[in-house]
């Protein structure tokens, strides 16, 4: 998660801008593609993580120009390729004919009751990343730890703007599908998250820092190191 598509702490972009009035979806097709996510998320195309990635993998300038449901459909398309479940070619014929013939009806299909039932289920609610682990966690409440500063290639949770920087864990999770492995195809390896507090002059320096404003960001195990420990975590491996 490098280069444009990890945003987090870049100025000169603009303002976020929230129409008072803004619709759930701005298209008729964005409600066709809404669903994919748990459908293909159940058909084993990809995990979150894996999702997450296939959109990293958009070409930068696409990325940019494209509204937020068109990456949706490249990361559908990209895995469903990928898997040997989508015929590009098939896809490309038939967007052809439904571009020459816009009225026609879409193709029909039999309704699957356990994958509506999976999709009213998930859509709402979302699914759990946790996950029992043996591992020992590493860190405790109240340690002082930096984040590793390497610019990993392939796709991570470790956003640029805290990279480097030190601060307080404040609260610890438990077990989680570690996303550096699970979105680049190599399991699930569940790893201890921990809450991280960084005051606003660690992350951007005094001259820029908000006074008396803090960033908190949920940490995987390995992205940290100990700088200081606790009385209860003393001794702990770092």
């Amino acid at each position: 998660m490098n280069g444009v598509f990890d945003l987090a702490g870049t100025d000169g972009v603009g303002p976020v801008i929230v129409p008072d009035q803004e619709p759930v979806f701005r298209a008729e097709w964005e409600k066709a593609v809404f669903p994919m996510f748990a459908m293909c998320f159940r058909a084993g195309f990809f995990g979150v993580d894996e999702f997450r990635h296939g959109i990293e993998l958009i070409d930068p300038a696409v990325y940019l120009r494209s509204p937020y449901y068109e990456h949706w459909v490249h990361t559908v398309e990209h895995y469903g390729a990928k898997l040997g479940k989508l015929d590009m070619a098939e896809l490309d014929r038939r967007t052809e004919f439904y571009l020459a013939n816009p009225e026609a009806p879409l193709p029909q299909h039999e309704s699957d009751p356990e994958l509506l039932a999976f999709v009213e289920a998930v859509v709402p609610a979302g699914a759990t990343a946790e996950r029992e682990s043996d591992k020992v966690a590493r860190f405790g409440v109240g340690d002082i730890v930096r984040v590793d500063r390497s610019a990993p290639k392939g796709h991570t949770r470790r956003a640029r703007y805290i990279r480097g920087a030190v601060g307080e864990i404040v609260l610890a999770h438990g077990t989680f599908i570690y996303p550096d492995t699970a979105g680049n195809g190599l399991g699930e390896n569940p790893e201890h998250v921990y809450t991280v507090r960084f005051t606003s002059t660690e992350l951007w320096g005094a001259d820029y820092a908000e006074p008396n404003q803090s960033v908190y960001f949920d940490v995987w195990d390995p992205y940290i190191e100990l700088v200081t420990p606790t009385a209860t975590t003393e001794g702990a491996p770092a």
